[in-house]
């Protein structure tokens, strides 16, 4: 047998599995340029915005992109209805859709590749710590592929959109902490030179606030976000989306980071609401 003919035997098996995954890879991104080519209709539309009002208020762009990132979400997901939830009906799946996929528009992502499914409970639900011990939780983010949420708290973070506290962008920002496999609080970033802006950035607010705390002073960040850099990072995502203004005033730098990473600036957004007024 010659040197040619080993060399097919072994690298034939190869060249097929690489064709195969080529031929997959290629599908998938004609699926989804498909998908991203779709929109709501006008009734669907307006449900969504009842329960996300901040849909509604978005540039036309923005919002063309983000349905089109929903149809991609939804029909590469799994949804679950856990706990009692008979099912995890097209509206609650559109609405979940367009509040975690705000966090990709206009950003360069692969559509939470690490994620596979969310669960979703009707209401707030128990669950055991790393310690054994029971806790209520209203969402939680999983290493392992899941979300899990819970509706009511899905709605009222949607529904009010300035208190800070938003279930779904929360545990959706943990999601892009995790792209990496580490719970850190420092997503995924383009270089080198951005990853240490980013960590002087963050480490000095981290402290700050936990400074702030220590004296009893009230902060623009939910306390929850002291906890540790992964929770900052999340409770930050949910300030920046709903509290644009304060955060810029009292945590200038940290704004500018989230606004370069999410490539999207919500206070403009706020500001156009304001002038429609």
């Amino acid at each position: 047998m010659t040197g040619i003919e080993i060399t097919a035997i072994v690298l034939g098996p190869v060249v097929a599995i690489a064709g195969v995954v080529s031929g997959r890879a290629a599908l998938r991104r004609s699926r989804r340029r498909a998908w991203m080519a779709m929109r709501l209709d006008e009734d669907a539309r307006r449900q969504v915005a009842e329960d996300f009002p901040l849909f509604a208020r978005l540039p036309d762009m923005v919002r063309d992109e983000l349905e089109g990132l929903m149809h991609v979400f939804m029909e590469e997901k799994n949804f679950e209805a856990c706990g009692g939830l008979e099912e995890v009906s097209g509206h609650m799946q559109r609405v979940i859709a367009a509040q975690a996929c705000l966090l990709l528009v206009n950003r360069k992502h692969d559509f939470y590749r690490n994620l596979r499914s969310i669960l979703l409970y009707p209401s707030a639900y128990k669950a055991r710590g790393e310690h054994g011990d029971e806790d209520v939780r209203l969402g939680e983010s999983w290493h392992s592929g899941s979300v899990v949420l819970a509706w009511d708290s899905v709605v009222s973070g949607g529904r009010n959109e300035e208190d800070g506290h938003h279930v779904t962008l929360h545990e959706f920002a943990h999601q892009l902490d995790q792209v990496d496999g580490a719970a850190d609080g420092v997503p995924e970033l383009s270089t080198v030179g951005c990853y240490r802006e980013w960590a002087s950035v963050f480490s000095s607010a981290f402290e700050r606030f936990q400074t702030k705390l220590e004296k009893g002073k009230r902060t623009v960040i939910d306390p929850y976000g002291a906890t540790n850099p992964a929770e900052f990072f999340a409770v930050l995502t949910e300030t920046f989306y709903e509290k644009p203004r304060q955060l810029k005033e009292h945590y200038p730098k940290v704004y500018d980071q989230l606004r370069r990473y999410y490539r999207v600036d919500p206070l403009e957004w706020l500001e156009d609401r304001e002038q429609k007024i």
